[in-house]
């Protein structure tokens, strides 16, 4: 591969990971080409980019991105797949679905709302991450119930008393 070449692909990677909010980085080697289409589809459906790319190009764009991820270099061995997501534990729950299903692909690290996981061992706490939007759905819900309990509260107050002032006015009228 030419230099120039390389700077191109180090140069679209840095962009990639500047644009996206989160990460991971898996091995998904020894997959056969029908997995490794199924792990493709699942990933568009999920807006998931999946690139595979040579660990010296990835370190390279690791160096000249706005992300400090020196803590990653350790795990760029072997094969290396990058899953970029604008959501964090979208990836997480992918590629525990896929491991199940297809053996791969093995979590290496991740870098989810600014913070580092490294290994296979982290997958369960980073599928259990709240996304944004999550997260807006929780304090919106925990927002609406005192709500919710005042107004019913009220209204039935005001049924109550509408209840007392037609009985006194029953009442009245008997009289």
């Amino acid at each position: 591969m030419k230099r120039s070449q390389k700077l191109e692909i180090i140069n679209y990677l840095k962009e990639q990971i500047n644009s996206y909010n989160h990460f991971y980085l898996a091995d998904t080697a020894d997959l056969n080409a029908l997995d490794t289409s199924s792990l493709r589809r699942l990933c568009f459906g999920k807006q998931i980019k999946l690139i595979v790319v040579k660990n010296t190009l990835l370190r390279r764009a690791f160096d000249e991105s706005d992300k400090d991820v020196k803590e990653l270099y350790d795990v760029l061995k072997g094969n290396t797949s990058i899953l970029l997501s604008n959501e964090g534990n979208a990836p997480a729950k992918l590629i525990k679905t896929c491991a199940k299903k297809f053996g791969k692909p093995v979590l290496k690290a991740a870098f989810v709302e600014e913070s580092i996981y490294k290994g296979a061992d982290q997958l369960d706490t980073l599928v259990s991450i709240k996304s944004k939007n999550e997260m807006i759905a929780d304090i919106i819900g925990s927002l609406q119930l005192p709500i919710q309990t005042v107004l019913g509260q009220l209204q039935s107050a005001g049924n109550t008393i509408h209840g007392v002032l037609q009985t006194l006015s029953e009442k009245k009228d008997e009289k």
